[in-house]
């Protein structure tokens, strides 16, 4: 650990010998000076961790050198020393900014509990977090030796989750490497799990609530006694949902906060579609074919998101008063926002807000982008500023006024992709990086979840041959035609459609106004 330097200014600085050899002995540096000139010249030319200033002193007094300090370095902490308790002066010095003071005659342990305070808290709870983490680390590795249920999955996810948000304050990088490698070791189970039970989950109806079945059984029941707003957030993963919470406290607390899992594909074009028609793909292609479309057919793939709520309520039976509002930029988020008043009377409004999605996908295309979210911590950080200063956050502050119920959800996560797999297909093969469907499909088997029949998982076939493979973990599709330039553009871009803890566990939430 490096020294801390104090410079301690008094001009009774002799009186203070026993103090200064106290903070020697504790591994402090104190440099002294018996006026305010001489401290604000010296903290112009040498760096200092704090000071500790006497309030009282002839010439230029405490006070004065307090300001001149914070003129030239407005960040150094202050601990102004005083023999006074005189209201004015506490309140002018606190005004001041000030980082602490002291009541004449000080001892040393009040020295050493403000040096603590104002320098070592973020060293000290940094070293807390580590310690408590390092004894966690081998409860989460007995657990994911062990995990076999959907629920499960979702409560290590979150655990990982919450060690990730709290060991991206702390300094030991060493910390944050051992939960990554944690984190993949996840992922290479849940693949595993999912690869052995998903298809069991689709036929036989045991497992978690998927897209198809989240509004008969999530959303529905909370529509009974009450107008509500059903935010669909595309692309949201738990860790950014988790971010934009705090904003949204200050208008609604929380009733209820759980997951749900997304069908494979995990893309918008499936799992979207699922959760408004509360059908599979398969199903939709079969009942609905004019608002269907494969993965090859030409068109928007998400176009009669209305239209598929719309036959799912009729099926529930629901007869409510709804509007359904898609937002894909920023004019028509802003045009709602100062027209939701409108949406008074509705017992149900869906938005379906697409921004996190067109961020995810920007990723890839704007070098801006990817400087601002090169890793998970700052994808999560640019959500939180996005959202801060979003249309969104002012409907739901309307919402909430309104006193309607906010369902807060999303259809599918995403996942930071580094380590390509090589595929060939032809030229109706899809498209997507985390997902391949297609005929005469060529690839590595360990790397990938197969699925050689669609049908078995609830998904169409564009042809008889056709069968669906979908990228485990952070592996991303590469062809080998220039595969070295295709790898190096998408490589650490945030991609979904494929198996990971990220993209198929997500978010559901319902806030009731405050």
């Amino acid at each position: 650990m490096n020294t801390i330097t104090i410079l301690w200014v008094d001009d009774e600085i002799d009186l203070l010998k026993p103090h200064l050899l106290y903070l020697k002995k504790k591994n402090y540096t104190v440099e002294t000076c018996n006026n305010g000139l001489e401290a604000i010249e010296r903290i112009k030319t040498e760096n200092f961790d704090i000071v500790f200033l006497d309030e009282n002193m002839p010439g230029l007094s405490g006070l004065e050198t307090l300001n001149e300090i914070k003129t030239i370095d407005s960040a150094i902490p202050v601990v102004m020393i005083t023999k006074s308790e005189e209201e004015n002066i506490m309140e002018e010095a606190i005004g001041s900014r000030i980082a602490d003071y002291l009541i004449k005659p000080v001892n040393p342990n009040q020295i050493l509990l403000s040096l603590k305070k104002n320098l070592d808290h973020s060293r000290l709870v940094s070293e807390k977090t580590t310690l408590n983490y390092q004894q966690e680390f081998r409860k989460i590795a007995m657990e994911l030796s062990m995990v076999n249920d959907f629920e499960g999955w979702s409560e290590l996810y979150k655990k990982l989750l919450s060690w990730e948000l709290k060991l991206e304050t702390i300094e030991d990088s060493s910390m944050v490497e051992i939960l990554e490698s944690q984190k993949i070791e996840a992922n290479n189970q849940f693949a595993k799990y999912i690869d052995k039970n998903y298809s069991n989950w689709i036929q036989n109806n045991q497992g978690p609530v998927l897209s198809h079945q989240l509004f008969d059984s999530l959303i529905k029941p909370k529509l009974e006694d009450q107008k509500t707003l059903l935010v669909v957030i595309d692309n949201l993963r738990f860790d950014q949902w988790q971010k934009i919470e705090e904003p949204i406290s200050a208008y609604y607390k929380k009733q209820l906060e759980t997951d749900y899992y997304s069908i494979l594909p995990t893309a918008t074009q499936y799992a979207r579609n699922a959760l408004f028609s509360g059908l599979l793909p398969l199903d939709m292609a079969k009942k609905h074919p004019q608002w269907w479309k494969n993965d090859n057919d030409e068109g928007g793939k998400n176009l009669f998101e209305e239209d598929f709520l719309e036959a799912q309520l009729k099926r529930l039976h629901l007869d409510l008063e709804w509007d359904f509002y898609k937002i894909t930029n920023l004019k028509s988020g802003k045009k709602l926002a100062e027209q939701f008043f409108n949406c008074k009377n509705n017992d149900l409004t869906v938005v379906v807000y697409n921004f996190v999605d067109m961020l995810s996908h920007a990723r890839t295309e704007m070098e801006v982008i990817k400087e601002l979210a090169s890793n998970d911590k700052a994808y999560r950080s640019l959500t939180y500023s996005w959202f801060q200063n979003s249309p969104l956050l002012e409907i739901i502050q309307k919402a909430a006024k309104m006193g309607m119920r906010l369902i807060l959800t999303t259809d599918h996560g995403t996942i930071n992709v580094k380590n390509p797999s090589k595929v060939i297909g032809d030229r109706e093969t899809s498209l997507n990086l985390r997902y391949k469907t297609g005929k005469s499909l060529t690839y590595n088997s360990k790397e990938v979840l197969e699925i050689k029949d669609p049908s078995l998982i609830g998904l169409p076939s564009i042809n008889m041959s056709s069968s669906f493979i979908f990228a485990k973990n952070d592996m991303f599709f590469a062809y080998p035609n220039n595969y070295n330039h295709y790898v190096s553009y998408y490589r650490n871009t945030y991609q979904h459609g494929g198996i990971s803890m990220e993209e198929m566990i997500i978010p559901f939430v319902v806030l009731d106004p405050k």
